[in-house]
C-alpha cells in the first residue's frame, strides 16, 4: 500500500475545509429562496443528498466526499424543515437545526462517519452562537417582524436591527462571537485528521454568513 506524500495530504485537508465551506455558504443563497417558494421540494431534495452521500460512501476513492454530504443532509433535512414551515418561531431553530445531532453522536459512538458528523456539529455549534448573539441583543421580535413582514418592508425592519446593534454591548458582544469562532474554527486546523478541517470549515463558514449578513443589514 503506497503512502499519501505530505503535499498529497495537505491538498486533501484544503479540499475537504474548502468543500465544507462552500456546503455551509451556498445553501444559504440556493436553499432560502428555494424552501421559501417550493418547501416540499428543498425537503424531499434532502433524500437526494443522502442517497447521493450513501453511494459515494460506498466506493473507496469517494468515500471521505459521500461522509461529508451525508453529514450534509442533515443541516439541509434541518433548513427545510425550520425555514419552510417553522421559521416564524426563532426558539425554534436551535432545536430544530439539532435534529441530526443523535445521529452524528450515534455514528460517532461507532466510529462511523466522523468527517460528516463533525462538519453537521461544527455547523450546528455555528448556529447555536449566532442565535446567541440575536438573543442577546434582543433581536427575536425583528426576526418575526421579518419573517411576517412585506417583502417591501423587510429592509425597514432590517435597518431598525442594525441601528439596534450600533452601541458599545453589542459590539463587545459581537467582537467576542467571532473571536469565538475564528478560535474555534482556527484551532482544528493544526490537526492532521480530516474530520477537525471538516469541522473547521462549518464554523469558520458560519462566521462569514453571519458578516455578509451583518454587513448587508448596514447597508441597506
Amino acid at each position: 500500500m503506497q503512502l499519501a506524500t505530505p503535499s498529497l495530504l495537505l491538498s486533501t485537508k484544503a479540499k475537504v475545509w474548502i468543500a465544507a465551506v462552500l456546503l455551509v455558504v451556498i445553501p444559504v443563497f440556493f436553499q432560502a429562496p428555494l424552501v421559501r417558494s417550493l418547501p416540499w421540494l428543498s425537503l424531499a431534495m434532502t433524500g437526494t443528498w443522502l442517497l447521493a452521500g450513501i453511494s459515494l460512501s460506498s466506493h473507496g476513492t469517494t468515500r471521505l466526499w459521500g461522509d461529508l454530504l451525508t453529514g450534509f443532509s442533515w443541516t439541509w433535512l434541518a433548513g427545510s424543515l425550520y425555514w419552510g414551515w417553522l421559521r416564524f418561531e426563532p426558539l425554534w431553530h436551535l432545536p430544530v437545526e439539532a435534529i441530526g445531532f443523535p445521529i452524528a453522536i450515534g455514528l460517532l459512538v461507532k466510529g462511523q462517519g466522523r468527517i460528516g458528523s463533525y462538519f453537521f456539529l461544527g455547523s450546528l455549534f455555528g448556529t447555536a452562537v449566532t442565535d446567541l448573539y440575536i438573543y442577546w441583543n434582543g433581536l427575536f421580535p425583528m426576526w418575526r417582524q421579518v419573517m411576517i413582514a412585506d417583502p417591501d418592508w423587510v429592509p425597514v425592519i432590517m435597518q431598525q436591527a442594525a441601528a439596534a446593534l450600533q452601541n458599545s454591548v453589542s459590539f463587545s458582544q459581537g467582537l467576542l462571537i467571532a473571536l469565538g469562532l475564528l478560535t474555534v474554527g482556527i484551532l482544528p486546523l493544526q490537526s492532521k485528521q480530516l474530520c477537525w478541517w471538516a469541522f473547521s470549515g462549518a464554523v469558520l463558514s458560519t462566521l462569514i454568513v453571519d458578516l455578509l449578513f451583518l454587513g448587508s443589514a448596514f447597508c441597506l
